[in-house]
């Protein structure tokens, strides 16, 4: 019997060393990466003030960079922008999320505009020089951009005015939006990412993608990547393409337009995410499109 107990002390100890070890990790890695905030110039003719929120390794060392940009009325640092950020830091990024005039949509023209003053890497006051010129950033390592509806716009296009990106991940990615028809500037084709550069995640409920075959359809045109009339999983073996979330596979059991919020469609609150989205392993997930992402910079 005292063996038994000595025995299970001894294990009790280790596990409890283990545990603190881990915490220890925890704290050291939260210590090795700081926060941010810079502006840059977006707007009419890129001529207003806009905010920049990030985190950055502090290792001495340089680093690939990656952009967030919300959706429509979203508040850029939201739940959803911080926790790819953080995720993305902890990967060994110079990570931010970008704030832009994103009160109100707009047709290829108007999109492009936005893109351009956050990537034309010829500006003093685009948000890609403010990043890169930041100690712990090297873009020839590599620049990586992901985004929500709008802001996947954004994030698509984002190579049209800086070589330096090399791939692009969006959620609620579509063609059209309501009255705006973005075919010219979003089709597959229609902007300098390669297909195989692209990888877009969209609710099989969201509005503005239609119906899933409808939905099927729209992603077919962005990704350029035919899928079967009654497949979801649409991604090919590279991990471009496209995922369609099914209802099922959410929280509250409504893959809509903001899928990765934890309830309520887009009118819920913007400060909590849906647990599987944000740390679950599926391919609809952001561990699954951040670690896709990766694999395209070096460190």
């Amino acid at each position: 019997m005292s063996r038994h107990i000595s025995a299970t002390a001894a294990l009790r100890k280790r596990a409890l060393a283990a545990a603190l070890c881990l915490a220890g990790l925890a704290w050291a890695q939260s210590v090795q990466a700081g926060s941010f905030t810079t502006t840059y110039r977006n707007g009419s003719n890129c001529s207003s003030t806009y905010n920049i929120k990030g985190v950055e390794p502090d290792d001495g060392n340089r680093h690939p960079v990656f952009l967030y940009f919300v959706g429509t009325s979203e508040q850029y640092d939201n739940a959803s922008a911080m926790a790819a950020v953080r995720q993305m830091t902890a990967k060994g990024f110079v990570a931010a999320t970008v704030q832009y005039p994103n009160a109100t949509f707009g047709h290829c023209g108007t999109l492009g505009e936005r893109a351009s003053c956050a990537f034309d890497a010829s500006s003093a006051y685009s948000a890609i020089t403010q990043l890169c010129s930041r100690a712990a950033a090297d873009c020839s390592k590599g620049v990586v951009v992901g985004g929500f509806s709008q802001g996947s716009i954004i994030a698509t296009l984002a190579k049209n005015y800086d070589d330096r990106v090399v791939a692009a991940w969006g959620m609620g990615t579509h063609i059209t939006y309501a009255v705006y028809n973005l075919a010219a500037c979003m089709a597959d084709g229609q902007h300098r990412l390669p297909s195989s550069r692209l990888r877009i995640v969209n609710g099989e409920l969201d509005y503005y993608g239609g119906d899933v075959p409808a939905g099927r359809n729209q992603a077919q045109q962005v990704t350029g990547r035919p899928c079967a009339s009654n497949e979801y999983h649409c991604l090919g073996p590279d991990g471009s393409g496209f995922r369609v979330v099914r209802n099922v596979e959410v929280q509250d059991g409504q893959a809509d337009h903001c899928y990765m919020r934890a309830t309520g469609a887009c009118r819920s609150g913007q400060d909590r995410n849906d647990p599987g989205w944000e740390s679950g392993s599926e391919d609809w997930g952001l561990p699954a499109a951040l670690n896709w992402l990766n694999q395209f910079v070096s460190h």
